[in-house]
C-alpha cells in the first residue's frame, strides 16, 4: 500500500413450479423487493479459485474475472469470496501472510491485490462483494514449523490448539480474539466490501476419540460458567457481537452475515429444535448459537447450509426451510438458504441428486415461505461446470431477468 491510508485506499478502491415457471422474489417483472442471489467462491485448498497456487497474477487475475462474469451471466448479484481461509491474507495485511493458495508458498507476495481487484471488479459488474473470512482455523496439518516464520500462530505458540490433524486458534483467549478481529478489519477499512462473512467453523466439528484441549483458557476464564460448553458458546457470541460492533465503527453500512451448518438443535435435544435427525448440532458441537444471532439481531443475515435433498431422513430440505423461517419470522436478521450446487451430478450422491431439478424444487419452496429472502450456491467451480443443468434449470425457472441484491 505505500504510504496511502487505509481509509484513502477504501476511497480510491471504489468510489415456480418446474413445470410453471414464474419469477422469483426481486426477478424482472415482479416488482418485489430484492433478492439474495448468490455464489461462495472459495480459496481453501484451492477449491474454486485459483485453480492452483502458483498461476502468474495475470491468470489469476483472468480466472477471477471469469467467475464474476460467470455470476452475471447466471443473472446472480452476489459473490462471497474467501479471502482469508487459513489465518492468512489475500490482500497485504500488516497481521498475517499472504495465502499460500495463491503462489504455493504462504508469505509470498503473489505480485497482484487480488481483494482490491475483486471488489473493483465485482462492483463494475454491478455484483455485490462480501469478504469471507475463517475466524478461527490455521491451518489443514498440524505442523507450525510449516507455517511463515512471520506468522502470529509461530510469535504466539500459546493461541494454537492442535486438533484433529489441523492447527486451530483457541477461541477462549481474549487476546486470540481482539486478534481476529483487527485482522479482519484491516481488510474492511482498506476496501469498500459489501459485507463481511463468516463460514460454519467457530469451534471445529468434533473428531471421534479427540478433545480440544482448551484447558488452560478455561481455567483462566471459564470460571463464571456453568460448564465448558456455555463457557465456548460465550466466547463464539462475543466473537459475533465484537465484530459487529467493529464493522460499524469501521465501515458504517457494511452487512455482516454468517453461513453455519443447517441444524441448530435437533428437537429430540431442544423442544426449539427442528424436526431432524442430525449427527451435529451447531449449538452443541461448534458452540455456536446461531438461533440466538438471528433472534437478537447480532448478525445482519444469516445462510444456513441447508446442503440435503427434499425428503431427506435425517434432514429434509423442506422442514429446515420452515424451521429457518419460522426463526427469522418478525426479526430484522435476513434469512438466505445455503444450496447444495456442489451435490447435483456428483459421483456417490443419493438419487435425488442425479434429478436436475432438484434445486429448482427448492427454490419453488422456498418461495412459499415470505422470510426466506434468497438463496446463496455452493461453489464457484460448480457453477462454472454445472454438470447435469441443474443451475441452468434453476435460472430458466427462477431468475427470468435480473434482481438487486439485499441492503
Amino acid at each position: 500500500m505505500g504510504r496511502m491510508s487505509r481509509r484513502a485506499f477504501a476511497l480510491a478502491a471504489l468510489s415456480t413450479l418446474a413445470t410453471a415457471p414464474r419469477a422469483a422474489a426481486g426477478g424482472a417483472g415482479s416488482g418485489a423487493s430484492a433478492a439474495m442471489r448468490g455464489v461462495w467462491i472459495a480459496t481453501v485448498v484451492n477449491r474454486d479459485w485459483p485453480s492452483r497456487p502458483g498461476l502468474t497474477a495475470n491468470a489469476q487475475r483472468k480466472e477471477l474475472i471469469a467467475h464474476l462474469d460467470r455470476a452475471v451471466r447466471d443473472r446472480l448479484n452476489t459473490v462471497i469470496l474467501q479471502v482469508r481461509p487459513t489465518a492468512d491474507a489475500l490482500w497485504p495485511s500488516p497481521y498475517e501472510p499472504w495465502s499460500e493458495y495463491l503462489t504455493g508458498t504462504q508469505g509470498k507476495h503473489p505480485g497482484w491485490d487480488p481483494l482490491g481487484t475483486a471488489v473493483a471488479e465485482a462492483h463494475a459488474r454491478g455484483l455485490q462483494l462480501h469478504a469471507w473470512f475463517n475466524p478461527y482455523r490455521i491451518a489443514n496439518h498440524a505442523d507450525p514449523g510449516r507455517l511463515a516464520a512471520s506468522h502470529p500462530a509461530r510469535k504466539h505458540p500459546g493461541w494454537v490448539v492442535p486438533y484433529g490433524g489441523r492447527l486451530y486458534y483457541d477461541p477462549g483467549l481474549p487476546e486470540v480474539r481482539a486478534f481476529v478481529q483487527r485482522a479482519i478489519l484491516d481488510a474492511v477499512a482498506r476496501y469498500p466490501v459489501d459485507a463481511v462473512h463468516f463460514d460454519d467453523y467457530f469451534y471445529p466439528y468434533p473428531v471421534a476419540g479427540q478433545t480440544f484441549d482448551d484447558d488452560d483458557a478455561y481455567d483462566r476464564h471459564g470460571g463464571a460458567f456453568s460448564g465448558r460448553a456455555a463457557w465456548r458458546r460465550d466466547n463464539v457470541d462475543r466473537l459475533v457481537q465484537e465484530t459487529a460492533a467493529g464493522i460499524k465503527r469501521v465501515r458504517p453500512g457494511t452487512r455482516f452475515g454468517i453461513s453455519p451448518f443447517g441444524v441448530w438443535r435437533n428437537a429430540s435435544s431442544d423442544a426449539r429444535g427442528s424436526d431432524t435427525q442430525a449427527g451435529v448440532e451447531t449449538y452443541d458441537d461448534m458452540h455456536a448459537d446461531t438461533r440466538k444471532w438471528v433472534r437478537n439481531h447480532w448478525i445482519d443475515y444469516i445462510v444456513p447450509q441447508l446442503y440435503w435433498h427434499l425428503g431427506n431422513a435425517a434432514a429434509d430440505y423442506a422442514k429446515l426451510v420452515e424451521w429457518w423461517a419460522g426463526v427469522a419470522e418478525g426479526t430484522r436478521t435476513h434469512l438466505y438458504v445455503g444450496e447444495a450446487l456442489y451435490r447435483a451430478g456428483a459421483a456417490g450422491q443419493p438419487a435425488a441428486w442425479r434429478d436436475p431439478v432438484e434445486l429448482s424444487r427448492h427454490l419453488t419452496l422456498a418461495a412459499k415461505h415470505p422470510q426466506v429472502r434468497g438463496h446463496v450456491f455452493f461453489a464457484a467451480k460448480d457453477l462454472a461446470a454445472d454438470r447435469i443443468g441443474a443451475m441452468a434449470r434453476v435460472v430458466a425457472d427462477h431468475y427470468p431477468g435480473p434482481a438487486k441484491p439485499p441492503r
